[in-house]
């Protein structure tokens, strides 16, 4: 069979005749695959010699190397250079969107399958090749990395980060500050200049215990490997040391790592697991940005990290709405156009088909291609990549795209004064619901992002940006001038002025080149999609508890967006709207909590609850209290401490910069005036409070000094001891009628209970009242009773769970 080549208009398509008309002509794949080699080969020779090249399955591309000073490379360039920026802008301004063409990540060969895995979905959607040929499941895309093994250097990823631990047998610290100079003499001992990061716990037996990071490459250049052998070199550094004669310590390393991502993730880690984390030179790592920064800004240039590139990951993508299949169809022709000569796979990501939930990264709403490119040619040529490469790839998906029927030119950001974009390695995800929300990895790098997500104007500093910007200017000027499509005009007037206004903005502030940043709509949009989550706990009334939290995970991120688009002069107004929402949500936990402990108790007393279930651990112990204390005391106790936890859980969050300091002072009188009305129950009589205080050091101190007032009367110490005891003895007295008590219905039961037990919590109120108004606190009367304002709430319980045994009865009835 005679195979045409001039009958296919796409090159890929040549490309692909060819090698199916050379394998069924009676020689094998095998062979197909060296004659192919080799005439690649040749053309790269013919391309670098000046002759060019025609016919064949190339299409007369020659090699798909980059090579500068080629007269392909110059084609290419004069091809991009043949569209006016006049003639783009305009077509910009009348609805063209620009092409993106993003370089993701380099890996090497190893990591081919996790990559692979990524862009088809664990095999769920399908793959191309550069042949045309579809790949499908998880067997083809293995056979991928053993077909593409002889185009890697497989070159081993430089070991840059070390976790380690050391047992140091050291006991009788003066301070915790002795301990911590002790500790860094010992690492210092035995990693000499290198820079780490380390938590220290106590053991049982007196030794302290080191865990930590540390940077495995030294000021001289050398490189640790991060496992037992460079643990037995540390080992014998350290013992020959000075500081071995004051304390014995034995090293070990537990894993490495490469890379600034890799050590920012496990100090982040460390700092999350310990209290305490301090540097090689004592400085405290308080926080996950803390230690993001420690590594990005202190740590990189001591890493000199290196990594194979032997694949490279490129994302192409267009505007939601765009024609997939169109799409789909300039996605191959760039990819056949541009890397000509080198293996390659691609994947199509549109949201129709997705299988990944959006949940967790998929169904973006823009239609997107992932490809996985081998940075080397079957002839041996590497890919170059630099800003002109990327500018020319760019060109060329726009130029494939218009084939294709879509509107779509390549863009400069000096074009229209948007800021540079951020790297990978600059932010970190912290949502993947819709777009992906990031956050710096530095205060550099969060500017950076900010001013991307922000829509801020910039303009570039360079003096042949700035030549280029005057270009543009220039160019915008006549597109508003030129008359014809008001849309048109308008737009390039509008850009024109964000140029004008840059420029002479970096004249008079040379430091500073953000002319303008729109916070307004996003601000307005974030703010109206918090005021909703928050509303939303309204109908939290009937809510399960995984419905909650699915509640409060909305709420976090309507806050996180709208921390986003605020500005700095509305941080404080920020604060107060986030503090508010978080209060808010915390109610209505409260009230989750005790809808559900209602319909807990009101299960269980119909019978509906299997008794042979396993009772869950809060249960036991809320039964134990009971059973104990009383369920008048033990109520009244739970809410005081419920009050505590809740003060205490915002000066947490006051430390953590989550809420604002100017709060922490009134957080903490609002602790304290909780820990004095739960002492004032302990010492009135509420023997629960006291059982917790036994774990508790802060309430026990608080207690502690209530009992030891100079202004408390003796006698009150006395008669409190006498209320734990009627109170115990109270409840032992219902305990023994409700024994004797015969059988009823279930009803009747439980209006009884109820009732006995808003009699118990009666009597307990009334002998408190009386006391209090016998023996005034130093002549002052007391402001607020603890027990009082449990009261309100343990009657609505009350009153709501009879009036469900009432409709249950009159249900029953009819």
């Amino acid at each position: 069979m005679e195979i045409f080549f001039g009958a296919f208009t796409s090159e890929w398509e040549q490309r692909r005749a060819a090698l199916l008309h050379e394998m069924t002509s009676g020689e094998r794949g095998a062979s197909a695959e060296e004659e192919m080699r080799r005439r690649l080969k040749q053309l790269a020779q013919l391309g670098a010699a000046g002759g060019g090249g025609s016919g064949g399955a190339s299409g007369g591309r020659g090699s798909a190397s980059k090579v500068r000073g080629t007269p392909r490379a110059q084609a290419k360039s004069t091809t991009a250079a043949n569209r006016p920026m006049e003639t783009r802008l305009a077509a910009v301004a009348k609805g063209s969107q620009p092409a993106v063409v993003k370089m993701a990540s380099y890996g090497g060969g190893a990591r081919v399958g996790a990559m692979l895995n990524y862009v088809s979905r664990g095999g769920e959607l399908k793959v191309e090749n550069e042949n045309g040929r579809i790949l499908e499941g998880r067997e083809e895309l293995a056979r991928i990395r053993g077909d593409w093994d002889h185009l890697f250097q497989n070159r081993a990823e430089s070991r840059d980060i070390g976790s380690f631990s050391v047992e140091i047998a050291a006991s009788g610290f003066a301070s915790d500050e002795a301990l911590h100079e002790q500790v860094r003499s010992t690492l210092t001992s035995g990693f000499g200049d290198r820079r780490y990061a380390y938590a220290v716990a106590k053991s049982e037996g007196g030794s302290v215990t080191v865990q930590g990071l540390v940077v495995l490459r030294s000021g001289q250049g050398e490189r640790l490997t991060g496992d037992t052998k460079a643990a037995g070199i540390i080992q014998g550094r350290y013992d020959t040391s000075a500081t071995a004669g004051e304390a014995a310590a034995k090293f070990s390393f537990h894993g490495y790592g490469n890379g600034v991502e890799f050590g920012a993730s496990r100090l982040r880690g460390l700092v999350d697991r310990h209290d305490d984390v301090r540097d090689d030179r004592g400085q405290p790592i308080a926080n996950e940005k803390h230690a993001g920064d420690l590594v990005q800004k202190e740590w990189r240039g001591e890493l000199h990290s290196r990594k194979s590139r032997d694949v490279m990951h490129v994302i192409m993508s267009a505007r939601a709405g765009t024609d997939v299949a169109a799409f789909e169809g300039a996605v191959r022709d760039f990819l056949a156009h541009q890397f000509a000569g080198h293996r390659y796979v691609f994947a199509m990501h549109d949201p129709a088909s997705d299988p990944k939930e959006a949940g967790e990264g998929g169904k973006r709403p823009h239609v997107h291609a992932h490809a996985i490119v081998a940075m080397k040619s079957d002839s041996g040529d590497r890919i170059e990549t630099t800003p002109a490469v990327f500018r020319e790839w760019r060109s060329v998906m726009a130029e494939k795209a218009r084939e294709h029927g879509i509107e779509m030119e390549m863009t400069d950001r000096r074009e229209f004064a948007a800021p540079p974009a951020f790297t990978r390695t600059q932010v970190r995800p912290v949502s993947r619901e819709g777009r992906t929300e990031h956050v710096g990895t530095s205060e550099a790098a969060q500017a950076r992002y900010d001013a991307k997500r922000g829509g801020r104007r910039m303009v570039a500093k360079s003096g042949r940006s700035r030549q280029y910007i005057i270009k543009a200017q220039e160019t915008w000027q006549r597109l508003a001038l030129a008359g014809g499509d008001r849309q048109v005009a308008a737009y390039a007037a509008q850009h024109r002025e964000y140029l004008e206004s840059g420029l002479s903005t970096a004249k008079t502030e040379p430091s500073g080149t953000v002319i303008r940043a729109d916070f307004g709509s996003n601000f307005r949009i974030d703010l109206a999609t918090l005021q909703e989550m928050v509303l939303e706990g309204q109908e939290l009334r009937d809510m399960s508890r995984a419905e909650f939290e699915t509640y409060e995970k909305k709420v976090e991120t309507a806050l996180f967006k709208l921390e986003r688009s605020v500005s700095a002069d509305d941080r404080a107004d920020f604060d107060e709207i986030a503090g508010l929402a978080r209060d808010f949500v915390n109610q209505k936990r409260e009230l989750v909590d005790l809808y559900e402990q209602r319909k807990e108790a009101l299960a269980e007393q119909a019978g509906e609850a299997s008794r042979s279930e396993p009772r869950d651990p809060p249960d036991d112990e809320w039964d134990a209290a009971v059973a104990k204390h009383g369920e008048a005391v033990v109520e009244a106790g739970n809410e005081a401490m419920i009050e505590i936890e809740h003060y205490r859980e915002g000066l947490d969050r006051i430390e953590a910069g989550e809420f604002s300091a100017d709060r922490k002072e009134g957080m903490q009188a609002g602790l304290n005036r909780a820990l004095e009305q739960a002492s004032r129950l302990a010492i009135e009589g509420n023997s629960y409070v006291r059982d917790v205080a036994e774990q508790d050091p802060g309430l026990k101190r608080a207690i502690e000094q209530e009992e030891n007032k100079s202004d408390r009367p003796e006698e009150v110490k006395d008669k409190a001891a006498s209320n734990a005891e009627t109170v115990d003895e109270q409840q032992r007295d219902l305990r023994a009628n409700e024994e004797d008590r015969q059988p009823i219905d279930d009803d009747a039961r439980a209006a009884h209970e109820l009732a006995s037990t808003v009699d118990a919590t009666n009597r307990l109120q009334d002998r408190l009242n009386k006391d209090r108004e016998a023996v005034p606190h130093g002549g002052e009367t007391t402001p607020t009773d603890p027990a009082q304002q449990q009261v309100p709430r343990l009657e609505e319980l009350e009153r709501e769970q009879i009036e469900q045994r009432e409709r249950d009865r009159d249900d029953r009835d009819r």
